[in-house]
């Protein structure tokens, strides 16, 4: 298990010794004292970064020689899955074969962008008889990636891979919660050929080393997945020192159900939706929004599905409801759960805390009913295994409903009628629509949100985009 700072191709402490604990929320038993980034080093990451990007080596590296060493990355990480996937559920509470399915993820976008390396090009512009116009697309810089702590290795993938393909460096600030599959993965950048710079892991507290990445001014791009809030504060932060900013932020994400539904399936999806990675999942379908009709047939049997996940010890084999990530997250949510019956919602299913042995930062799997979109509840992100269920009459209020929220990351529509479900696509304002089925992703499908979600995609040939200028040549002849 790796623990120290990853600079400049080398595992080294931080400067003055600075550690902290990473904690097992199921057990409560902590797991290993982590390096703790401060400002000095911070700042040595990026020079690392910098001249590793300004050197030869990296400059003159050919394109097909970054996508092998992200092609030999997937490989060195498919072969030592399990390990990094037990790791993942120690540090982040989550089911096994969940962390499993994370890692494999991981996999796939590594070698997603691996085939992008060499296939970056620009265009030859149209032009009059006394010149000749092209666009170049390079490489935007030092990357400076800030990611979360529901899905650790896997949303750090998505901004370090694109970035290495484009022809970054990148200096990667893990979430404190949850570290360490990050700086394992730094031995498997080393493995597979990349120089001393080009990946740089740095854990540490986001006001202190997250904010001094942001600020540094040797940082061409922010590229952040986290909530809305500290989003906020990267865009002011790093217009000190312009750079580019990405941001994937919070969600409120609706999934609804029309009357016409195939109602076992939309069911089945919403249970999906919401309690898979125990509701911490940025565009987690934690509004249901069903058709009045159906509306107390889907309640009825979402809430027996809800009260048969119990959460249990993640690394049992039929655990599907594993610890939230933290004593402070299990209180946030148990907070929620309060305001909700205070101010009138319908508690159905689950509500409470609890343990596993006596052990562990655990929360039912929440249903609450008769809920009102006012309601705290139905406004504010909770992360955690709490759903809302909204009732409406028509598809009007259906839509309005959807759309009723200062977030848009993602959304669900549940209906027989494909001529509705691409008119309910097109009138969601959110940045993934699902229908009839939630919670899916591929590396070549672009991801991000609208509204106060934020703004630049993750994945996709967007996500590469985000990484690269744009170079205008103008000969003259």
């Amino acid at each position: 298990m790796r623990t120290d700072l990853y600079i400049g191709g080398a595992f080294a402490p931080a400067a003055g010794g600075r550690r902290f604990a990473v904690e097992n929320p199921a057990t409560e038993e902590t797991l290993c004292q982590v390096a703790e980034a401060g400002a000095d080093d911070v700042d040595r990451a990026v020079r690392a970064a910098r001249a590793c990007f300004e050197s030869d080596g990296w400059q003159k590296l050919e394109p097909r020689r970054r996508g092998q060493m992200l092609a030999k990355a997937a490989d060195l990480l498919e072969s030592r899955a399990e390990e990094f996937a037990r790791l993942e559920t120690q540090q982040n509470g989550k089911p096994f074969f969940e962390s499993k399915i994370d890692v494999a993820m991981t996999v796939e976008t590594l070698r997603y962008y691996a085939g992008w390396a060499d296939k970056i090009t620009g265009a030859t512009l149209p032009s009059g008889a006394d010149a000749f116009i092209y666009t170049l697309k390079e490489p935007v810089g030092v990357v400076g990636a800030i990611v979360p702590w529901n899905f650790p290795l896997n949303l750090a993938s998505w901004k370090f891979a694109p970035a290495l393909a484009a022809g970054c460096t990148v200096v990667l600030k893990p979430a404190s919660e949850t570290p360490l599959t990050a700086l394992l993965m730094a031995e498997v950048m080393e493995a597979a050929g990349f120089p001393a710079g080009a990946f740089n892991v740095i854990a540490g507290d986001g006001k202190t080393a997250g904010a001094a990445l942001v600020r540094h001014p040797g940082v061409d791009k922010i590229a952040f997945t986290g909530s809305t809030a500290v989003g906020q504060g990267i865009m002011r932060e790093a217009a000190a020192t312009p750079k580019r900013v990405s941001l994937e932020l919070g969600g409120k994400s609706p999934n609804v159900v029309f009357a016409d539904a195939d109602v076992a399936a939309a069911v089945r999806g919403a249970q999906n939706a919401i309690f898979y990675g125990k509701g911490e999942v940025c565009a987690a379908g934690s509004r249901l929004v069903v058709e009045r009709s159906v509306h107390d047939q889907v309640v009825e049997q979402l809430a027996a599905r809800a009260k048969k996940l119990v959460p249990g010890d993640p690394f049992e084999k039929t655990t599907r409801l594993g610890a939230v990530v933290s004593r402070k997250q299990q209180e946030v949510v148990l907070g929620y759960i309060e305001k909700g019956k205070a101010e009138g919602a319908s508690l159905v299913a689950g509500g409470k805390s609890a343990t596993v042995n006596g052990k562990g930062y655990y929360v039912e799997a929440t249903v609450f009913d008769a809920v009102k979109p006012e309601m705290t509840i139905a406004r504010e992100e909770i992360f955690g295994p709490v759903l809302a269920v909204l009732a409406f009459d028509d598809l009007e209020e259906g839509v309005a409903l959807a759309n009723q929220s200062m977030y848009g990351l993602a959304a669900g529509i549940w209906t027989r009628d494909l001529s509705k479900a691409h008119r309910v696509a097109r009138a969601i304002r959110a940045g993934t629509v699902w229908v009839n089925t939630y919670n899916v992703y591929d590396s070549a499908a672009p991801f991000g949100g609208y509204k106060a979600s934020g703004f630049g995609r993750d994945l996709g040939r967007e996500g590469l985009e985000g990484y690269l200028e744009t170079k205008t040549v103008w000969v003259g002849l």
